[in-house]
């Protein structure tokens, strides 16, 4: 039996995965109910996937906590002591990172092997163009989207699902989290229109 892939992402209502401006983390918007959910999501065994970019940017949150106070939330926390799978032809070992494996070939080979062979489900939060990648491959069992009360149309970068291809979503689980924040997921198969 293979192993589970999740796409896990954080979005804004109108689809912008982050936002410029003053917003600061979880566009200001996170609360008990949110945080402890999120740890409850990362406390069970799991492999984290990063793509290069995304991979990057949390290891410079950690290089620079003192400027990026959330990473030191438990389920941030628990996300880093996960065993992590980095996939990029760029970086270079050693990785900033406790428990890290770099992959360097294709994301498409890196996870249909890993969801063949890993005894742990499979979660990657963020990085948009691998998990954009692996959604068109047929790879990705779970889109989990985690969507917060805000419109960030003129702040607003790296639209969470902008350019992917058409695809029906059937609910497998939604949640109300500290009386604002939807957490959604569904399990994704890819759009067949219908012939006349």
């Amino acid at each position: 039996m293979s192993a589970t892939y999740t796409f896990d992402v954080f979005s804004s209502l109108d689809g912008f995965g982050s936002a410029g401006s003053d917003w600061g983390g979880y566009w200001g918007k996170q609360g008990p109910e949110l945080l402890a959910h999120r740890l409850e999501l990362y406390t069970p065994a799991c492999r984290v996937v990063f793509g290069a970019n995304t991979f990057r940017l949390f290891s410079r949150f950690w290089e620079e906590i003192e400027m990026n106070p959330e990473v030191e939330d438990a389920w941030c926390v628990a996300l880093h002591d996960k065993p992590a799978t980095v996939i990029s032809t760029t970086l270079e070992e050693p990785l900033n990172w406790p428990n890290p494996t770099l992959e360097r070939a294709d994301a498409l080979e890196v996870v249909a092997r890993l969801k063949e062979t890993s005894d742990v489900p499979l979660r990657s939060h963020g990085s948009l163009a691998m998990n954009h990648s692996l959604l068109a491959a047929g790879l990705v069992d779970f889109i989990q989207v985690t969507i917060f009360p805000v419109l960030t149309g003129h702040s607003g970068s790296a639209p969470v699902l902008g350019g992917v291809d058409d695809y029906d979503l059937e609910l497998v689980d939604s949640k109300l989290l500290d009386g604002r924040i939807q957490k959604l997921t569904y399990r994704p198969t890819r759009h067949q229109p219908a012939h006349s």
